[in-house]
């Protein structure tokens, strides 16, 4: 293969920078950086964009009950506060990883290039059991279709079918969304408006069901992927 094609050299080097280049495909890569200067050139390039978004990004206040919820953690026994600091971590990671996405490479999810301002969007990015982005999933606002991009091969039993599922915040009945295709991205068509569906969902995630689930179906298997759900405008 020839990594240093300009496409595929930077779509490579976007991808080592954003992490979700792994495995062998990362260690070959890293050799290329250590052999060929326009591969160094290339990462250089992706990581000066990222520290460009990270710098332009306007910063949030959290709110008064995060404030309050660190104050009673701060003390708390070890073990529960590390699991606290964890699912923190793990939603900022979230939200920044799929901001950066968004904004770096919007034609991921079907979003207009050209725009300068990103659409009102619901963005979710689901996770596989080691942390590492799997899918990427997004409707306008007011949309009624969602676009899945898959960021690592999705491997899916012969007989099974990869449902994805919405989990409301208010720890109510997952309900479901609609079947991922293994390969490539896709778009599903939504039963109602994204305004209506998400605006109360937090997560999204995937199980391995028999057959696609229809509406009032709850899950049967354990999510193999899982991600935050959240709004973006």
């Amino acid at each position: 293969m020839n990594y240093l094609l300009p496409e595929r050299l930077d779509r490579l080097a976007r991808e080592y920078v954003l992490g979700t280049l792994t495995g062998g495909a990362r260690r070959r890569f890293e050799r290329v950086l250590s052999q060929a200067p326009a591969a160094g050139r290339a990462v250089a390039a992706w990581q000066e964009r990222f520290t460009v978004l990270s710098t332009s990004l306007p910063p949030m206040a959290p709110r008064n009950a995060v404030w309050q919820g660190l104050e009673q953690r701060l003390f708390a026994p070890p073990r529960k506060s590390a699991g606290w600091w964890r699912a923190l971590g793990g939603v900022l990671a979230g939200v920044l990883l799929c901001t950066v996405v968004l904004r770096i490479q919007p034609g991921l999810i079907g979003l207009e290039p050209q725009a300068e301002n990103l659409p009102a969007s619901y963005v979710g990015l689901l996770t596989d059991s080691e942390g590492k982005p799997a899918v990427l999933a997004s409707s306008r606002r007011h949309g009624r279709q969602l676009t899945i991009k898959l960021l690592q091969p999705l491997s899916v039993p012969s007989g099974r079918v990869a449902q994805l599922w919405a989990l409301p915040r208010d720890g109510s009945a997952a309900f479901p969304v609609g079947v991922v295709t293994p390969g490539g991205s896709s778009t599903l068509a939504l039963s109602d408006e994204s305004e209506k569906l998400f605006s109360q969902v937090s997560r999204l995630a995937v199980s391995l069901e028999e057959s696609p689930a229809k509406p009032g179906d709850k899950p049967t298997q354990p999510f193999v992927l899982s991600g935050h759900c959240i709004k973006l405008w």
